[in-house]
């Protein structure tokens, strides 16, 4: 079977733990800072995991990661 692509934008947002769940950082953090407030930044460094429904997805698209 020949190699699959990755998909260069996927694989520079998301990444896989050892136990499979796929990490993921917030959106809206990288202009337009000053009208929002700082507990709102604060929370946006925190890294996510993506919802369930979207995981099969990602995992396609990053397949050797």
């Amino acid at each position: 079977m020949p190699k699959l692509k990755t998909h260069s934008g996927a694989k520079k947002r998301f990444s896989l733990t050892k136990t499979g769940k796929v990490k993921r950082g917030h959106a809206y953090k990288s202009h337009i800072l000053t009208k929002k407030d700082t507990k709102r930044k604060r929370g946006l460094r925190q890294g996510a995991y993506a919802d369930v429904t979207n995981v099969s997805a990602i995992k396609r698209m990053i397949p050797y990661k």
